[in-house]
């Protein structure tokens, strides 16, 4: 069994809230750019000329890709709307917990769109069969590196970035002490 190091760092708790709502504000900030694009090229595909040649199921599957990019659109954006309307209220907590929430339904929305639009492109212009062979394996490539890899390495350690902490944390000047400690 491995034994589970903490990293330390030395913050107060407003600053962790602060900092973990940065990070998650970055996160959604790389989301929010893919699922605007896909959303934009979903939206402007009926009114494209071969449209009119798609099958019922086409039809079925845009209409799913269509709204799961909806969804993921609003869930992606929800944390700012929650943050404007709790802005200098002093809940960051609640906004960073909120904002996990809504950005983890918004990658799987965003899941089932990016999954259903390549079935749509690929039933379009391909054999079913395959359609459906290339579709399984791209929700395959998705689900492993945005559910499986995270999951199974939730609580490992990097080891070079603990001996890094280490490092950072032998020269760091704590305040209050003199400088001339650092080596």
């Amino acid at each position: 069994m491995v034994e589970e190091k903490a990293r330390v760092r030395h913050e107060t708790e407003k600053q962790r809230w602060d900092r973990n709502f940065a990070d998650l504000l970055q996160e959604l900030r790389v989301a929010q750019t893919g699922i605007q694009i896909l959303f934009a090229f979903l939206l402007t595909l009926p009114f494209s000329n071969r449209f009119s040649e798609v099958t019922q199921f086409q039809k079925d599957v845009y209409v799913v890709a269509l709204l799961a990019a909806a969804g993921a659109t609003a869930m992606i954006i929800a944390p700012v709307a929650f943050h404007r309307a709790l802005f200098r209220q002093g809940r960051k907590p609640e906004l960073v917990r909120y904002a996990h929430r809504m950005a983890t339904g918004g990658l799987f929305f965003l899941l089932v769109a990016m999954v259903s639009s390549v079935l749509l492109v690929t039933d379009f212009i391909l054999d079913r069969t395959i359609a459906f062979v290339f579709t399984g394996i791209t929700a395959a490539f998705f689900l492993t590196f945005w559910v499986a890899v995270p999951f199974f390495r939730r609580n490992w350690i990097d080891e070079d970035a603990e001996e890094e902490d280490e490092e950072v944390s032998k020269t760091a000047v704590i305040p209050g002490e003199s400088a001339d400690r650092v080596s």
